[in-house]
């Protein structure tokens, strides 16, 4: 029986960046080669339109770069995101690194200056508390 992962929708080429691209990545389709895959987008899920403002975390809040809290929309789509994750036994995810959602340590700090900090987006930190072990696509260039 093939691993279950979830994996953020833009890794896989699906159009859901908040500009309307996407972030295809050979590396992660090449690690995923034996994995049964169930794509997520917390954000779209949460209620988010593609293209959106772009949101960073700032304290324990999410906000776009107009100052629009977005806050609740990123809990949605984590909660939705953990609830697929408990349906179909799910214990991983490949999630995007960095971003608001996904990002697995370090994060950009809210001042949408480019400037990166240690920290969780709101939904791997949830499937984290929750016992699913998140890796990002820039794991993959290490020993994965």
């Amino acid at each position: 029986m093939k691993e279950k992962i979830l994996v953020s929708a833009c890794l896989l080429g699906v159009n859901c960046k908040y500009d309307g691209t996407n972030n295809e990545n050979k590396k992660v389709f090449e690690y995923l080669k034996d994995k049964e895959i169930i794509p997520i987008c917390p954000e779209v899920w949460g209620g988010l339109t593609t293209p959106r403002d772009p949101s960073e975390i700032k304290g324990d809040r999410v906000y776009s770069n107009k100052g629009q809290d977005v806050t609740e929309n990123f809990q949605r789509g984590a909660i939705e995101s953990l609830n697929l994750a408990k349906k179909l036994g799910v214990k991983k995810a490949l999630l995007k690194a960095k971003s608001p959602s996904c990002g697995n340590g370090i994060i950009y700090d809210g001042t949408f200056s480019g400037v990166k900090i240690e920290g969780y987006g709101m939904t791997s930190r949830l499937l984290k508390e929750n016992g699913i072990d998140i890796i990002t696509e820039l794991d993959l260039d290490k020993d994965n």
